[in-house]
């Protein structure tokens, strides 16, 4: 009788979103057992696992090369090897190609092992000040103007708090359709470089966010937007 074939596992690794010391132990255990690790940008990568002494193969796995790559990375987990999913920053899945290896590997009954810790969403809602019982993550709102305003259109209604990440280079853009579509009244939070020492958070309501981006002679670093949801009483001038 031939032994039962041994799969390998594919691990779903958070890291830190800002300050390397927020990762967990089980984190830089997974990373030290596996046999490889894949990133969206191994240069990055390397800051952390050198920092906590992780010395293994690295593979670079971002959206451009997600499909060309998954059927390795497959092969490579039917043939036993342990492989961890890193993101730039983060939980893996969160707005990045994590989803598309996760559901590869379940179609292929790989077995998938989330390894919790930081995600920027979270720890923006957790110190927002806006209702934590019922929110809606959108991600990156769509390049299109006509598009990201349908959604926005779709969205105003939400009775619950609305969370969504932006660029530096679009940031301005979303938060005067935001004014514009949902109402320059309701409450809006804006954080950045969370967990590191430029940490910052802008509260107000979408006509006094506006105009503080505005009165900026530069924007920075990605950003998460949280705006309020329709259900929370909106303040009347």
């Amino acid at each position: 009788m031939s032994p039962a074939k041994k799969e390998g596992r594919l691990y779903l690794v958070a890291t830190p979103i800002g300050n390397l010391k927020d990762i967990t132990y089980r984190a830089v255990e997974v990373l030290r057992q596996v046999d490889v690790i894949l990133a969206e940008d191994t240069r990055r990568a390397r800051i952390l696992l050198n920092t906590y002494n992780v010395r293994k193969p690295l593979m670079s796995y971002h959206d451009h090369n997600k499909e060309q790559c998954t059927p390795y990375i497959l092969k490579q987990l039917e043939d036993g090897k342990n492989i961890a999913l890193i993101t730039d920053a983060g939980t893996p899945g969160i707005a990045d190609p994590g989803f598309y290896l996760v559901k590869k590997a379940l179609e292929h009954d790989i077995q998938v092992v989330p390894i919790p810790g930081p995600t920027a969403l979270i720890s923006a809602l957790s110190a927002s000040g806006l209702p934590t019982d019922r929110f809606i993550f959108c991600g990156f709102l769509p390049r299109k103007k006509g598009k990201r305003q349908k959604l926005l259109e779709e969205l105003t209604g939400f009775k619950g708090t609305i969370i969504l990440y932006e660029s530096p280079y679009r940031l301005l853009k979303t938060l005067m359709d935001i004014k514009d579509i949902v109402g320059e009244n309701r409450r809006i939070v804006l954080a950045r470089e969370l967990t590191k020492i430029y940490e910052e958070f802008i509260r107000g309501t979408a006509d006094e966010v506006v105009k503080e981006i505005q009165s900026r002679p530069a924007i920075r670093g990605e950003w998460v937007i949280l705006i309020e949801g329709s259900s929370a009483e909106e303040k009347t001038e």
